[in-house]
């Protein structure tokens, strides 16, 4: 019991102790800009995207056409996050790129592709046209 004791009084005295250095008046320093790293061009972006196997990012066309193949297919697919679409539709031409045998593509596009209202995915059927879709709009190259 001492021991505990001793070790939770321990621990009070140093957060005490960062407690009260944490609020002191003095002005935080300041970040040297020389040491952050360069920003990333979006000519290096599309090499890293082309570089881990997924599609280049697609226009806004492109994209329009994707949700609406898919929102075509069933809107409880997208489910008003089209964002999160293109994102999922990436990794489909991604995983299409990684597997080559088609009843793997379609079993992992079902698991990938979920929904609030269809937690384990949307059926095998509903993902083969998913993938397809992907396949069609996105990365079409793979």
């Amino acid at each position: 019991m001492r021991t505990r004791t001793t070790t939770t009084a321990g621990i009070l005295a140093a957060l005490a102790i960062t407690l009260t250095a944490c609020s002191s008046t003095e002005e935080p320093a300041t970040v040297d800009q020389s040491s952050q790293p360069p920003a990333l061009s979006d000519a290096d972006k599309a090499k890293i995207r082309e570089d881990l196997g997924y599609p280049p990012k697609p226009d806004a066309a492109t994209a329009d056409a994707f949700i609406k193949a898919l929102n075509a297919i069933d809107t409880d697919i997208v489910h008003g996050k089209d964002e999160k679409a293109l994102s999922r539709g990436a990794d489909t031409c991604r995983m299409i790129n990684d597997h080559p045998e088609r009843a793997k593509q379609i079993e992992q596009t079902n698991k990938r592709w979920t929904s609030p209202t269809h937690p384990d995915g949307h059926g095998l059927a509903t993902a083969e046209k998913i993938l397809d879709a992907a396949h069609k709009h996105l990365c079409p190259d793979f």
